[in-house]
């Protein structure tokens, strides 16, 4: 998986691509530990993933109850295959989905 950051003030948008497994979750989870100081608005763009496993829906649940402290955070361009594993999982009533 890559994760491309962009930061614009206090927003940062995540572009990942390809798979959030149990692989590639500790990667983006670290990344969120070091990169969410001071940010106030997190969008995840999820244009270019593939694959969403339990693993990766843990980061997305940690990730979303830290900016529940301190801003908002929401996905956009969830594929229909991801969109499925938030409807099953019950995610789809957690995060907020554009």
């Amino acid at each position: 998986m890559t994760i491309e950051k962009i930061l614009d003030g206090k927003k940062m948008t995540l572009l990942l691509e390809g798979r959030l497994d149990t692989t590639t979750a500790p990667q983006l989870e670290a990344d969120l530990k070091t990169d969410l100081n001071g940010v106030e608005e997190l969008l995840m763009d999820f244009e270019k993933l593939e694959y969403l496993s339990s693993a990766g829906l843990r980061v997305l649940l940690s990730a979303q109850k830290t900016m529940n402290k301190q801003g908002k955070m929401a996905i956009c361009h969830v594929n229909e295959t991801i969109r499925d594993v938030f409807e099953v999982t019950g995610f789809s009533e957690i995060l907020t989905i554009e």
